[in-house]
């Protein structure tokens, strides 16, 4: 079961879209990268070559 982190202020905005965009300090309090090509990843990850490149 994944740990649930608590969303803090700083840790995501609003898209003018209205999605909610996690920022970098939300993933690095999460700990590791889901793969999904996130906007903000710290972790260099890739979904066009799907391969972290950090």
């Amino acid at each position: 079961m994944k740990k649930i982190i608590p969303i803090e202020e700083g840790d995501y905005y609003l898209t003018p879209e209205g999605y909610r965009c996690f920022t970098e300090q939300y993933h690095l309090k999460r700990g590791y990268c889901c793969e999904s090509g996130c906007r903000h990843c710290p972790y260099g990850f890739n979904a066009k070559t799907n391969k972290q490149e950090r």
